[in-house]
């Protein structure tokens, strides 16, 4: 007999039957939902252009410091390794306290910590400084995810993390546009890149700060404030818990990949699409190491980026999904930092990231065609972090734990709780 993960790889028929057609969602969205998208695309943009401020400079930091390449990648592999605390602290602090104000104070953080890169002397004071700046880069994602994702309607929630995902691409591409045009006019050098990019991540703290709360922590709120129980109360703890143009067309083949693979998965569910953008990976990675020419070299480029952020691209909504929903900031930014922690190597083993690249996107396929999946989760209509009993997975508000429980009624015990059936994944 087939095995249940192989066999529950696409949703069952029921789990797509009721969803609305794409367009007449994207059509209801209110400006309020948009806003809370925008925003969070943002704030991982701002994070793009951060990050790769030191890759795009790493020859003038070679001048700069008189330090090998290898030196320079350092920076980049201690960011890398502290991320995963600043996913701990910000997503907790999140979850607890809600979006608006966690976010906004993450970007000031970044913002200050770029300015401040700008103006360092020596290579320590360098280190020292991205270090940090690994701190405050490591929960943009989790709370930027967050606060797009949770607002929106299940049925869009696939093409928003695409697209969401693409903020990175839009932020290497960004950061690549300013160190073309506008470093070389200035007299600061690689120093206005820097600048420029501590400036938007400043930006984006000011448009946050203008978003309202997300509209599920207001509800939460509320619903406390009825009770007359709000009060300071630990949130409960889960039991689960180089050549410029190739980097300057990735990142178009980047963002079609993920909206492409975020609205595929809507339809044949997270798992498999992921595994269908891994394959790509694998058949795409000869078109990127093996090229003579500069053309075909622009085409594997395009063709990887194209694979690697579509799978990557379903990874937003695929971790909320599966997050002990009351913990979405937490777990989702955590898991993902984890990951770009076991990478932090990764700049100084280029001669065979080709081949690193083949282990990961193998090493993606197995793990996701085993792992969970909880296609259509209605997260949204949990307990936050602040409510007692918000840890359990079924900690449903009391509106929404009595909207199912008459449909529970109506439709018969084989419908869960959570308003999907026995069969789903």
């Amino acid at each position: 007999m087939t095995p249940y993960f192989l066999r529950n790889l696409v949703p069952q028929r029921e789990k797509r039957a009721a969803a609305r057609p794409l367009l007449t969602v994207i059509l209801s969205l209110t400006w309020m939902q948009w806003a809370h998208f925008l925003s969070g695309f943002l704030a991982w943009t701002c994070d793009a252009i951060d990050f790769y401020s030191v890759s795009l400079s790493i020859a003038a930091l070679q001048d700069q410091f008189n330090k090998p390449v290898e030196d320079i990648t350092t920076a980049i592999t201690l960011t890398l390794l502290f991320r995963s605390v600043g996913a701990v602290l910000f997503g907790i602090f999140s979850d607890r306290y809600g979006r608006k104000w966690p976010l906004v104070f993450n970007l000031v953080l970044i913002a200050i910590l770029e300015l401040g890169v700008s103006f360092v002397q020596t290579f320590k004071q360098f280190l020292a400084l991205r270090s940090l700046f690994g701190i405050g880069m490591g929960g943009i994602w989790g709370l930027a995810s967050s606060t797009a994702l949770e607002n929106l309607p299940v049925e869009a929630r696939g093409i928003a993390s695409g697209i969401l995902q693409q903020g990175y691409a839009v932020g290497c591409l960004l950061a690549a546009v300013i160190n073309l045009t506008l470093v070389p006019a200035t007299s600061a050098g690689w120093r206005s890149l820097f600048w420029t990019a501590s400036g938007i991540s400043l930006f984006a703290a000011f448009v946050h700060a203008a978003v309202p709360e997300s509209e599920v922590f207001i509800r939460a709120r509320a619903a406390e404030k009825a009770r007359g129980t709000e009060r300071n109360r630990k949130p409960e703890s889960s039991s689960r818990k180089q050549r410029r143009w190739p980097g300057d067309i990735g990142p178009s083949g980047a963002f079609i990949g993920g909206a492409i693979a975020g609205y595929v998965s809507q339809y044949i569910g997270r798992r498999l699409t992921i595994i269908i953008f891994a394959l790509l990976i694998g058949a795409f990675i000869p078109l990127w190491i093996l090229p003579t020419s500069f053309s075909a070299l622009i085409a594997g480029a395009f063709c990887i980026q194209f694979g690697v952020q579509g799978a990557w691209g379903v990874i937003p909504i695929q971790l909320a999904e599966m997050s002990p929903p009351a913990f979405r900031a937490t777990f989702p930014g955590v898991a993902y930092q984890i990951g770009n922690m076991v990478s932090s190597l990764l700049p100084k083993l280029r001669p065979v990231q080709g081949i690193l690249i083949g282990v990961v996107a193998a090493f993606v396929i197995i793990i996701t065609i085993i792992g969970p999946e909880n296609h259509g989760s209605h997260f949204e209509k949990h307990k936050t972090a602040f409510e007692e009993g918000a840890a359990r997975d079924d900690a449903l508000t009391e509106d929404d734990a009595r909207i199912l429980g008459d449909k529970d009624e109506e439709a018969g015990p084989s419908e869960r709780k959570d308003g999907t059936s026995d069969h789903s994944g």
